[in-house]
């Protein structure tokens, strides 16, 4: 009876948890802080963050190269007429259509890239 008179706080100071119940409840706190952490917390692995960082170093080489490309088509003795031969061309061909003219081909390298190809297709639509 004498139990049932004690308030929460004083059961509380009197509770001796198990060293059971005190292992289980670190791992509770570290599974439920990682899921957090993943979920909202912006977490990622060492692999993802790789990933990342290699979408972001292509990005910017792309960025740096297009300007490149709209140069070589402003060297281009019938840009005129090529361009417009790039507004007739479909969405989805027009990368190709810019590779196949050379203007993506960076000096130095064989073949043209496409991403450089899109981005320099976004620029000369861009500036026409």
């Amino acid at each position: 009876m004498e139990q049932s008179k004690q308030s929460f706080g004083q059961k509380w100071s009197a509770a001796r948890p198990t060293k059971t119940a005190v292992v289980w409840s670190w791992i509770a706190s570290i599974v439920v802080t990682m899921i957090i952490g993943f979920t909202w917390g912006g977490w990622v692995t060492g692999g993802t963050a790789q990933k990342m960082a290699d979408v972001t170093g292509e990005d910017a080489v792309v960025k740096r190269l297009a300007p490149v490309c709209v140069v070589q088509f402003n060297q281009d003795a019938q840009r005129a007429q090529k361009l417009k031969g790039l507004k007739a061309t479909g969405t989805w061909e027009q990368a190709d259509y810019v590779k196949k003219q050379g203007w993506a081909t960076m000096p130095g390298e064989r073949e043209a890239d496409g991403k450089v190809a899109g981005e320099c297709v976004r620029l000369l639509l861009l500036i026409s």
